[in-house]
């Protein structure tokens, strides 16, 4: 006769424990140290500007144009370096001077071909002829100052070119090294009035 007893492992199961909840841990101090701040604006640093280059007067051979420190002076207008952008000079030919000796020239020739005239009064014509030639091809110097933002002024100057180009020259220096300057205090000003902060640009020019 067999045992119809239920055996242990049919007997119900306990249930089992509820799952533990843990409190969420604090974040690490150190972690909380590495997050990237926003940076901080610091003081402008101000830039230090070398002084202004100090020029010597130059006077032209006949004094009608005169290089100072700031400004320049040319048949007694005064004009200041930094409204001016260039200057140049080159040498222009007289053309009424030449059409006139021209045709006195070809004149007192022709009638004294033809018999139209005797020899003095031929002679003097074609000196006259000559001296017009002369004068035409000789002409003048025509120096022309470039003005920012205005038209452009020209002078007749006499004399030889090559003096004046030397002049010229040094005056278009002057006025590279002047707008130089301006452009450096400009600088210094928007340096001046401009946060820089750690990464930017403009902090790495001040330093």
């Amino acid at each position: 006769m067999t045992d119809s007893t239920p055996g242990p492992a049919d007997a119900p199961q306990p249930p089992a424990p509820a799952a533990e909840v843990k409190p969420p841990e604090p974040a690490d101090s150190a972690d909380s140290e590495a997050m990237p701040l926003a940076p901080i604006a610091s003081a402008p640093m101000p830039l230090v500007l070398p002084d202004p280059l100090q020029f010597t007067e130059v006077r032209s051979a006949d004094g009608r144009m005169v290089l100072t420190n700031d400004q320049l002076q040319i048949n007694g207008q005064v004009f200041g370096w930094w409204e001016l952008e260039g200057v140049d000079v080159q040498r222009v030919r007289w053309l009424l001077w030449l059409l006139l000796g021209g045709f006195t020239l070809a004149g007192f020739l022709l009638g004294f071909l033809q018999n139209w005239l005797r020899t003095m009064p031929a002679v003097l014509g074609i000196m006259v002829g000559t001296l017009l030639l002369a004068m035409g091809q000789r002409g003048t110097n025509r120096v022309r100052l470039h003005r920012l933002g205005r038209e452009a002024m020209h002078f007749a100057l006499p004399g030889e070119l090559a003096s004046w180009q030397k002049l010229t020259a040094e005056a278009n220096r002057r006025i590279r090294q002047r707008h130089h300057e301006a452009a450096q205090a400009a600088t210094a000003v928007l340096l001046a009035s401009t946060p820089a902060f750690p990464d930017s640009p403009l902090s790495t020019e001040a330093t």
